[in-house]
């Protein structure tokens, strides 16, 4: 009996291990954003190379992930993009977000964006580009650190500063022209946005460019999602007001709807 508990458990600690390498792959062809050679990812995901090769081999059989070009490099394959499809058709909140980001660009003539909270980072499920002649850069599957953005400190404002920090990694704080912003002063911005109709940075990300974002309520009261306007550092503050007003409506129809 106990030679067969011990089996059990060996085989269970060899399926748990294979699931975890399984997510670690894609967790990591999703950070990359491009694709990658097979040869490399032994060594980026500390693997034995025939377990990653025999992973590729099953998950590239199954439609999961695609091998292209010569230097066999992988990628997602079609069936990720149907899972998609079918999370963007059943997520209520994700198909009337993306609906009214839409429409919120149409009518401003700004970039908006739908997001949400993925583990420890801001993701950008849905987006649609203002209609300046100058375009400023959005890309949904976008992933960002959770202190750089509005939406960031929206997703956390439930959160107690315990679970703040625990959650926020430390190199997060660094932003893109190598400022470093206090822990605590990332934590005390979350907590000041508990309850917050609308929230905004400037200067986090670059020089040029600010965020407005609105929170999405869930039927637990708490952020569920938020949607943004990335707008030019030069609008004036009649237009911003505007902008706010128009944004804040949006955030309150969404949650409405949920």
């Amino acid at each position: 009996m106990t030679e067969l508990v011990m089996m059990q458990s060996k085989a269970e600690v060899s399926r748990e291990r294979g699931i975890d390498r399984v997510l670690k792959l894609m967790a990591y062809l999703n950070e990359s954003g491009r694709p990658v050679r097979v040869a490399e990812l032994p060594k980026a995901l500390g693997a034995p190379r025939s377990t990653i090769y025999e992973l590729v081999r099953v998950l590239t059989e199954s439609g999961i992930l695609e091998l292209s070009g010569d230097d066999n490099k992988v990628s997602f394959g079609k069936l990720i993009y149907l899972y998609g499809i079918n999370y963007m058709r059943e997520n209520d909140v994700i198909r009337r977000g993306s609906a009214e980001v839409d429409a919120l660009s149409r009518l401003t003539g700004e970039t908006s964006e739908l997001c949400v909270l993925n583990r420890n980072r801001q993701a950008i499920v849905h987006t649609h580009p203002g209609s300046r002649p100058m375009r400023i850069s959005s890309q949904a599957g976008g992933q960002i650190p959770l202190p750089w953005t509005a939406s960031g400190r929206l997703m956390l404002a439930h959160m107690t500063p315990i679970e703040i920090e625990a959650l926020v990694s430390p190199e997060d704080l660094t932003l893109p022209d190598k400022r470093v912003m206090p822990m605590a002063d990332f934590v005390a911005d979350c907590i000041g946005a508990r309850g917050s109709t609308i929230l905004a940075t400037s200067g986090l990300i670059n020089s040029f460019t600010q965020c407005l974002a609105s929170p999405i309520f869930g039927v637990d009261g708490r952020v569920q999602a938020t949607i943004c306007l990335v707008l030019p550092m030069d609008i004036t503050n009649e237009q911003r007001a505007e902008l706010q007003q128009t944004l804040i409506a949006s955030g309150r129809k969404l949650s409405m709807d949920v």
